[in-house]
């Protein structure tokens, strides 16, 4: 009776170990997919200026000064060291403030192109779905919001941010706001 139920246990962990193996290589299949969608992203993000719609954004007040309980401060920076803006990051949220001397136009290339329609958007329809499906709850989705001076973005907050996400959004938001400051720069010169 002993040996049978050793046997059996046996079994069951091959079959765990199997599944085991066959997650990791799943896992590693999606990496190289999401680094392709990466790359893609980069090389297809700029769309000619007819193309870009208005964003669908409300206009609001300046923001509120960063809140004191922020959890960590995280400065983005341009390649030669010039700070664009703060993401101000507790629990799961995260509020990007730009530099008070930066004025990033909304209508400026690839904000709205890039970061809105192909990562924000992309992320918060993924979380919906998900949603839908039951795979999380509806108050867990990817959600966010511009605040406005006419077209000039004071504070972007993106809420239920998980931890991989962070990183990702952490680049975009920078690589974004780089080019917004390229472009305007260039234009004041």
């Amino acid at each position: 009776m002993e040996e049978e139920y050793l046997k059996k246990i046996a079994e069951i962990r091959e079959i765990l170990e199997e599944r085991v193996k066959r997650l990791e290589a799943e896992i590693e299949g999606l990496k190289i997919i999401l680094e392709f969608v990466n790359n893609l992203l980069l090389e297809k993000s700029f769309r000619r200026v007819e193309e870009i719609s208005p964003p669908k954004v409300a206009e609001a007040a300046p923001p509120t000064p960063p809140a004191k309980e922020a959890i960590r401060v995280i400065p983005l920076k341009t390649s030669s060291g010039e700070l664009l803006a703060n993401i101000y990051v507790e629990d799961r949220n995260l509020r990007i403030v730009p530099e008070a001397d930066k004025r990033f136009d909304v209508k400026t290339p690839p904000f709205e192109s890039f970061l809105i329609d192909k990562v924000l958007a992309k992320m918060r329809d993924i979380d919906q779905e998900a949603a839908r499906r039951g795979e999380i709850m509806p108050e867990e989705a990817l959600s966010f919001d511009l605040k406005l001076d006419d077209n000039v973005i004071r504070e972007i907050l993106i809420r239920n941010v998980s931890p991989q996400r962070e990183r990702d959004l952490r680049s975009a938001i920078r690589w974004t706001l780089e080019k917004m400051y390229e472009k305007t720069r260039g234009m004041q010169s």
